[in-house]
C-alpha cells in the first residue's frame, strides 16, 4: 500500500476519534468570567459550553471534518514524523474554530496545554530528522507570528482579541516543523482568509463585519501552509 494512502488512513481515522470526543472536553470548559480578552458583542447571547457540546450533531460534523482536513495533510506529508503533531493541531483547531464561531472566544484551558504537547512533539521531529534547524525554525516562528498579533492585538484590539494571540504562537510551531515556506504561506494565508471570507461573510449577513471570529481562518491558513507552501514559495530550510 502507497505511502501517502496509509498516512491518509491512518490520520483520518485518528483525527475522526479527537472529533467525535471532543464534546466531552467542551462541556467541560469552564464559563469565562472576566477573563476573556476576546470581547463577545454585547448583542450576542454566549452560548453556555455544555449547551454548544449537547448539540446532537456536533460529534459526527467535527469529526467528519477532522477527517477530511487531516487525510489531505497525510496524503501530503505521509509518513512524516511531524504527522502527529499535525493530526492532533486539526483536531485542537476545528475544536476551536468551533468554540470561536459560536462563542467569538478561544478558550485557553484548550491552547495554553497544548504548548508543552506541541513542543515535545516538534523535538521528537527535530531528533528523527538529527538536525537542529527545526528548533530553530520553531524559535523564530514563534516570537515572528506571535510577535505580529500581539502588536496587532496592542494597536488594534476590536480586529484581533487575545484569544488569538494565544492561538498564533501554536500556528507557529506546527508550521515551523514542516519548513519555512509552509511557516510563511500559513502565517499570512490566515490573514488572507480573514480578509475575503469575512467580507464575504459579511456581505451575505452571517456575521457582523467589525466583530466575526478570525479563529477558523487562522487555523485554515495553517493547514492551507502545510498543505501548498512549498507549491506556493519552494522547498526552504
Amino acid at each position: 500500500m502507497p505511502e501517502p494512502l496509509v498516512a491518509a488512513m491512518i490520520a483520518a481515522v485518528a483525527a475522526a476519534v479527537g472529533g467525535l470526543v471532543a464534546p466531552w472536553s467542551i462541556a467541560r470548559l469552564p464559563e469565562p468570567a472576566t477573563d476573556a480578552a476576546v470581547t463577545v458583542p454585547s448583542a450576542r447571547r454566549k452560548i453556555p459550553y455544555a449547551e454548544l457540546a449537547a448539540r446532537p450533531h456536533l460529534p459526527a460534523a467535527l469529526a467528519a471534518v477532522c477527517a477530511v482536513l487531516a487525510s489531505a495533510l497525510g496524503w501530503r506529508l505521509g509518513l512524516d514524523p511531524a504527522l502527529p503533531l499535525w493530526i492532533g493541531f486539526i483536531v485542537l483547531g476545528v475544536v476551536l474554530s468551533s468554540i470561536d464561531w459560536h462563542t467569538h472566544l478561544l478558550p485557553k484551558r484548550l491552547v495554553l496545554p497544548a504548548y508543552p504537547v506541541a513542543l515535545l512533539l516538534a523535538g521528537v521531529v527535530a531528533l528523527a530528522e538529527g538536525s537542529a534547524d527545526v528548533l530553530v525554525r520553531v524559535a523564530v516562528g514563534w516570537a515572528a507570528v506571535s510577535g505580529v498579533y500581539a502588536l496587532l492585538w496592542f494597536v488594534a484590539p476590536r480586529g484581533i482579541g487575545y484569544g488569538d494571540v494565544r492561538l498564533s504562537g501554536l500556528i507557529a510551531i506546527a508550521l515551523a516543523t514542516l519548513g519555512w515556506a509552509e511557516l510563511i504561506v500559513g502565517a499570512y494565508a490566515g490573514f488572507v482568509l480573514g480578509a475575503v471570507g469575512g467580507v464575504a461573510l459579511a456581505v451575505a449577513g452571517l456575521v457582523d463585519r467589525l466583530a466575526f471570529p478570525f479563529g477558523p481562518f487562522m487555523v485554515l491558513g495553517a493547514w492551507s501552509g502545510a498543505m501548498w507552501g512549498v507549491a506556493l514559495l519552494g522547498t526552504w530550510g
